[in-house]
């Protein structure tokens, strides 16, 4: 059957003319890689709140020794094993001074007649472990970002030579990394530790031997990628020299792998100088590191765990705030990887 459509009449329709200068325009502005990678970064909350734990741990650092007035190095025997007491929070039944004795819950600053306030408590020597705690944390923080640095320096000169030269010179730096990969760290760090004197120097030395070759091999990996394509082959027609290739074109081109591989090697060393100051080879006393009061706090972990509590708490969140920050700029900088 036959339909009678109506039709509308001409004058409800109207002609629209575009300018053509205005028809391709972009309306959102234009964001540059390092703009847009932040906004991706912004939109993933655990590497925002871990971003912003950090600051604050890496500002208690700093400024943490100095907030209670006591000195981290002084030892006070009469006011030793003290637990912890906080003004304010005493009064709700945690950290309030009162502790184990005989088997007795009793205050400890009562008996001992003492009427300041350690907030974490103090040591078998009656130094005051908040004011340790951050100075552990400042050392350990300083160790681990020296030696990252350190690492970035060299891994990255290492591996971009290695990477862009290719040929014989490639050959020979890879048997020399696969020379220093087949002898165990431990074993490096160690020697090293024996030569010198015990102490950050030595530390920082000894994990900068051989923490390098990860980020040597990341970069000869993305070099190798990108050294073969148009851009740089255009820039080697133009005669551009191999330092400028490898400074313009292809170090801005890796820069988001290597500040993602840098965020995981900081807790890395964290982690490692915590170690060797745990078996006794790193940091020794009285020099305070995270690893060393973790130490001191495994021995009266079972009659004092508020001694080992503290560091540890500290070097877990520093190591998941790294590692969550790292997770977020791989995302951000490299969304490839996510998948």
């Amino acid at each position: 059957m036959q339909k009678d459509y109506e039709q509308l009449p001409q004058d409800k329709f109207k002609r629209i003319t575009l300018n053509s200068d205005h028809a391709e325009r972009i309306a959102k502005p234009s964001l540059s890689f390092w703009q847009d990678a932040w906004l991706r970064l912004r939109k993933n909350k655990g590497a925002v709140v871990s971003l912003v734990v950090l600051v604050l741990m890496i500002i208690l650092a700093l400024v943490g020794p100095h907030l209670n007035g006591h000195d981290g190095t002084t030892q006070n025997l009469r006011h030793a094993n003290l637990p912890p007491k906080m003004q304010g929070i005493e009064n709700l039944g945690v950290m309030d001074g009162v502790g184990n004795l005989g088997g007795k819950k009793i205050d400890l600053y009562e008996m001992k007649k003492v009427d300041e306030y350690y907030w974490f408590g103090t040591d078998g020597l009656g130094r005051d472990l908040f004011t340790r705690l951050w100075q552990g944390t400042q050392i350990s923080l300083l160790i681990a970002f020296v030696a990252a640095m350190i690492d970035l320096v060299i891994g990255v000169i290492y591996g971009g030579v290695s990477g862009y030269f290719g040929g014989r010179t490639d050959d020979i730096m890879q048997r020399i990394v696969e020379i220093l990969i087949g002898i165990p760290t431990l074993i490096v760090v160690i020697l090293m530790l024996m030569i010198m004197e015990p102490g950050i120097k030595a530390i920082i030395i000894a994990i900068s031997i051989t923490g390098w070759i990860g980020m040597s091999r990341i970069v000869r990996a993305q070099i190798l990628k990108f050294k073969n394509q148009e851009f740089v082959l255009a820039a080697r027609t133009l005669g551009t020299n191999d330092k400028k290739i490898m400074s313009k074109h292809l170090m801005p081109n890796v820069l988001g792998i290597i500040i993602i591989n840098t965020m995981f090697t900081i807790p890395n060393a964290i982690f490692f100088e915590a170690f060797l100051s745990f078996i006794g080879i790193g940091l020794q006393p009285p020099n305070a590191s995270l690893g060393t009061l973790i130490n001191d706090g495994y021995k009266v972990m079972e009659h004092q765990p508020y001694v080992l509590l503290f560091p540890a708490i500290v070097i877990s969140v520093l190591m998941i705030a790294f590692n969550l920050i790292g997770d977020g700029l791989r995302d951000a900088l490299d969304p490839k990887m996510k998948d």
